[in-house]
């Protein structure tokens, strides 16, 4: 089997109103991808459709982005797995590529999450979980990852600041990115002054400065095989590494709440295929929907052991500079979470900084890079390592 290579990417500013329409908003992170690819809508052979539908009034989105794109008659598909969906994208993708079915695929994940209301919103979130025995009970997002902090927090010791310090971390690398919806920044004191935003509880531990915020965006990866990577591009990225887990949608059926499982697996999976190790990645993005999922993803990842994540951040270990930079983008904390585009704007950056083309966020010199995309709850978890 030949190489698979990311020969463009590309991704809409995330925003929390997106005027147009769903198609329109797709075809901005699409049109962005194909230039940097210098390719034409004939040199795609097929497109994969992320998003999480129950938030989408359009049924069967995959067809009409590929009307609108120009991808007819190249078949289209459609992949769901919550906020992982993009990333999850990646995987059938470079499978038809290593088949031989098709020799380059658009990856194209979205999200206009202001279809519906904010409380419309959440509901839908809840129904993440299982609609028969846990759903009803009134379960969110915000109350799941409370959990886990609790847990996390009662086990090692680890502290609201710790957490604190990953927002703070965000906030440094979201006021730089152009592509950012929250871009304002966040200090240590708003966590404890009572008149802040970012002090109000949400889901005690969790406060609003631990939580993303939703937004509306889009994301597009071309991928290809090497002969064509090799043809379109002078710098391909290559695709080292795939790992994809699931585990129980009920909590019941769990029993680890230190980190999320489906990270640990994936992870496990990538780190083998790839033949790397945790010391071997020189940049991460992680799924940081809320402050803790950020902290477990340090440990699950192999970045530190389990409980000791808080000492990569309270040493700045995870900034820039440090020995395993994390999120330098913001993250999802303040780029904000269009559910659908996440896990391809998260590949999208770790392409950029491999590129050399990461900006003022740019580390050092880096030729291994890592995504990890968690859907749900820890239901989905995906991880991919990439290469220079």
């Amino acid at each position: 089997m030949g190489k698979v290579g990311i020969i463009g990417v590309g991704q809409s500013a995330f925003v929390r109103g997106y005027p147009g329409s769903i198609r329109e908003l797709a075809f901005e992170g699409f049109k962005d991808a194909m230039r940097d690819a210098g390719a034409k809508t004939e040199d795609i052979g097929a497109s994969v459709i992320c998003s999480a539908p129950e938030y989408d009034k359009q049924r069967s989105p995959a067809g009409v982005f590929a009307e609108y794109m120009g991808l007819t008659p190249q078949p289209t598909f459609y992949v769901e797995t919550l906020c992982s969906s993009s990333s999850t994208g990646l995987k059938p993708a470079y499978s038809l590529i290593e088949s031989g079915l098709h020799d380059s695929v658009a990856v194209i994940g979205f999200q206009k999450m202001s279809e519906i209301s904010s409380a419309e919103s959440q509901e839908r979130m809840g129904r993440g979980a299982d609609i028969q025995w846990e759903s009803p009970f009134g379960t969110m997002m915000p109350a799941y990852y409370a959990m886990y902090a609790r847990n996390h927090m009662a086990t090692y010791g680890t502290t609201p600041e710790d957490l604190a310090l990953i927002r703070l971390k965000s906030s440094t690398y979201g006021q730089i990115n152009d592509k950012a919806v929250y871009r304002k920044a966040v200090t240590a004191e708003m966590f404890t002054d009572p008149e802040s935003p970012m002090s109000g509880p949400v889901a005690s531990p969790l406060r609003v400065g631990d939580c993303c915020a939703n937004a509306d965006g889009s994301s597009c990866i071309i991928v290809a095989g090497e002969e064509k990577a090799r043809a379109m591009s002078d710098k391909p990225v290559w695709i080292l590494g795939l790992g994809a887990a699931s585990t129980s949608v009920n909590l019941a059926g769990r029993d680890v709440f230190n980190g999320l499982t489906v990270g640990i697996e994936a992870g496990r999976q990538a780190y083998e295929m790839a033949g790397v190790t945790p010391k071997e990645i020189d940049v991460a993005e992680v799924h940081d929907c809320f402050t803790i999922a950020e902290m477990m993803a340090y440990e699950n990842l192999g970045f530190a052991k389990p409980g000791e994540g808080r000492d990569l951040i309270r040493g700045k270990e995870t900034y820039k500079e440090g020995s395993i930079p994390v999120n330098v983008d913001g993250g999802l904390l303040s780029k904000g979470h269009p559910i659908g585009a996440t896990g391809g704007s998260q590949i999208r950056t770790i392409v950029l900084q491999l590129r050399g083309e990461a900006g003022d966020m740019q580390v050092k010199n880096p030729e291994i890079g890592l995504v990890h995309n968690i859907g749900g709850v820890g239901l989905y978890g995906n991880v991919t390592i990439l290469g220079r």
